[in-house]
């Protein structure tokens, strides 16, 4: 089992962010631009926990040099049932320096993005160094 999957389904968000690169790149399924660093990177993941219910995941696919995961997972969003994937990537030392998510249906994709939306400020207060929900 890959460390990040053994922390989420731990519920451990400092593992979780242990477990991240300093310069990690998280490709979000509901934003355009990717998010840069750590604690941006951290912060999301909480808010990530805090709106999905129901999370677990069903599958976990690794390429050969182990870099290079796949991790799919299943959850509901204010009713909708969410099917996807965390695509995470690790460097040399072992810290996750890519991480992408891509989730389907549209209409949980929809519901996700409106509720990530109202997390914002917190991720925003939470990566710039504010309380978090650890």
């Amino acid at each position: 089992m890959h460390p990040f999957r053994a922390a989420v389904e731990a519920r451990d968000s400092a593992a979780i962010e242990e477990l991240l690169a300093d310069d990690v790149v998280f490709t979000s399924p509901v934003a355009f631009a990717p998010y840069r660093g750590r604690p941006v990177t951290a912060a999301i993941l909480r808010a990530a926990m805090r709106v999905f219910e129901n999370f677990r995941y069903v599958r976990e696919i690794a390429d050969g040099n182990g870099r290079d995961h796949a991790l799919v997972f299943e959850a509901t969003v204010d009713g909708k049932q969410v099917t996807g994937c965390d695509f995470v990537r690790t460097n040399a030392a072992g810290k996750i320096d890519d991480f992408m998510v891509m989730v389907r249906p549209l209409s949980a994709a929809q519901a996700l993005s409106v509720r990530m939306g109202a997390e914002f400020p917190r991720i925003a207060a939470e990566a710039a160094g504010g309380p978090s929900a650890t």
